[in-house]
């Protein structure tokens, strides 16, 4: 079942909300994401693409860039590995957050992606509660370039 492009906005929605984009291709995990930011009563805009594929084609149309993309590995299309690499390979993009946010705890992945300049590596929560502290986590986080590889990975 495909989750078509979404676009949620908590609270009032006003200029100061923070615009994140979640690619990811489980929807249980989109919804997931969805509902903690909710009950996290975050002023931001959610919006929800569900292969790399259609993450580069919304981020090569959008006028307003996103904060932050948290970013799944394993999609269809095209992969996080080619998105984040496409993404800090264009010049007006290269500089968006990027939180890998995966389900994989292999170090080959984490090193690749802290190579190929993602800000910080997330392994998925197991829990709600936890998923709902590991995103006030990262949006209480003033986001550097890139984090030094010891802080890279975010438990």
């Amino acid at each position: 079942m495909h989750f078509p492009l979404q676009i949620y906005t908590m609270n009032s929605g006003t200029a100061k909300s923070i615009n994140i984009f979640l690619a990811d291709d489980d929807n249980d995990d989109c919804l997931f994401f969805r509902d903690a930011l909710e009950e996290l009563a975050a002023e931001t805009q959610l919006t929800i693409a569900n292969n790399g594929a259609e993450l580069m084609s919304l981020l090569n149309k959008t006028a307003q860039l996103p904060h932050a993309i948290f970013l799944d590995l394993n999609m269809p299309r095209k992969n996080g590995f080619e998105c984040l690499k496409e993404i800090r390979e264009t010049p007006r993009l290269k500089d968006i957050t990027v939180i890998i946010f995966s389900t994989s705890a292999n170090m080959d992945s984490i090193n690749k992606t802290y190579t190929l300049g993602a800000n910080y590596y997330v392994r998925k929560p197991r829990t709600f509660d936890m998923l709902k502290e590991v995103i006030k986590t990262i949006l209480s986080i003033d986001m550097p370039q890139q984090q030094s590889k010891e802080r890279f990975l975010l438990r």
